[in-house]
């Protein structure tokens, strides 16, 4: 978001300010405007982080309840997190010690400046990596290249969904396909490198839309890969459709969790609802999803396979792969049970024939 006009409830605070007092005060609903060095204040941000963690809840057995009081306790932290505010003027510089330089961070995540105002030191802090992530790129192995994820847009960093894109047997005599939900548009590079003349990338989000123009121009795809404005599924058909949904049927709480958590599983439900318009004869729907939804008691088994049933799908064959994250290996996480099981699936769906 861009500079919003200072709350009301608001008092300046510097070097001298405590992170008890800094979270007592935010806490109350007051809003901290830093004065001070802004080494300091990352400094103090990380204190307040720390501090809010250890009012961690308790652990408990139900898998469904820890991640629900993990929600509610993620969503406490931001909200306490988001009070401490620095000023920028209206080119994005900030008049504070030993500052970086943020605009042109700032211009790629927000635009245009349209006045001074105030940005939350955590979401700053956020564009900030946004940045150098774009700068560097990330490194997809299946790609043999790297992709600039944007602000606002899920990064490819967990390899093993990619892979099963890359890997899994195409269907015969491919050669259209749509990828839903693109993103940084990886999932269609892999498809057109792998020979399929026309692939069609959508998503919702702007953002994700000039992201994914952005890496096909990069890696010499354009000729291949199409990307329209806003939308689930293009028009007409195709001889495969791909879909990696957010994995988790959850409210996110800002625009970088809209990539893992999907609202009563909607972007789910219009893959899988749309799927037999827009598939060609003898096409197939590739789901990528993680079971972790499942292992937290969010989505049954068989709530996902009615789902396809309904709408007149069939599971013609599935392919496995267990996580590489490091959150799979974290015992500290308070969801690791569930993670150190999950596995991730390419469902290779088709449409049920018609029975006459």
């Amino acid at each position: 978001m861009p500079p919003f006009p200072p709350p009301s409830r608001i008092v300046p605070v510097d070097d001298r300010c405590s992170a008890a007092t800094a979270c007592d005060l935010a806490r109350s609903g007051v809003a901290l405007l830093w004065r001070g060095d802004f080494p300091q204040a990352r400094r103090l941000l990380a204190a307040m982080g720390r501090r809010l963690d250890r009012r961690a809840p308790h652990p408990v057995d139900d898998p469904a309840e820890a991640f629900r009081n993990h929600r509610r306790a993620r969503r406490n932290r931001a909200r306490v997190l988001r009070q401490v505010l620095v000023a920028v003027d209206a080119e994005y510089r900030l008049d504070l010690r030993r500052a970086p330089d943020v605009r042109e961070a700032c211009r790629q995540a927000y635009g245009s400046a349209t006045g001074p105002g105030v940005l939350a030191l955590r979401e700053l802090l956020g564009v900030l990596g946004a940045h150098q992530w774009r700068e560097r790129g990330v490194f997809v192995p299946a790609l043999g290249a790297r992709v600039h994820p944007h602000y606002g847009v899920f990064s490819p960093t967990r390899s093993e969904y990619v892979d099963l894109v890359a890997q899994a047997p195409l269907p015969a005599l491919t050669r259209t396909a749509f990828d839903l939900g693109t993103g940084t548009g990886v999932l269609a590079a892999v498809l057109a490198r792998r020979g399929i003349a026309r692939v069609t990338a959508t998503d919702s989000n702007p953002r994700a839309l000039a992201c994914a123009r952005g890496n096909a121009t990069r890696l010499g795809l354009t000729a291949r890969i199409h990307v329209p404005e806003p939308c689930l599924y293009p028009e007409g058909r195709a001889d495969l459709v791909v879909c990696n949904p957010p994995w988790l049927p959850a409210h996110p709480v800002s625009d970088l969790e809209k990539g893992v958590y999907d609202p009563d599983s909607r972007m789910l439900r219009g893959f899988l609802t749309g799927l037999t318009a827009h598939l060609e004869p003898g096409g197939e729907g590739w789901l990528v999803l993680s079971d972790l939804a499942e292992r937290l008691g969010l989505r049954t088994r068989a709530e996902l396979l009615d789902l396809v049933g309904a709408a007149g799908l069939r599971v013609a064959g599935r392919v496995d792969t267990a996580p590489r994250h490091p959150k799979a290996a974290a015992t500290e996480d308070p969801l690791h049970a569930a993670r150190a099981g999950e596995v991730t699936s390419l469902w290779r769906l088709q449409a049920r024939p018609l029975v006459r």
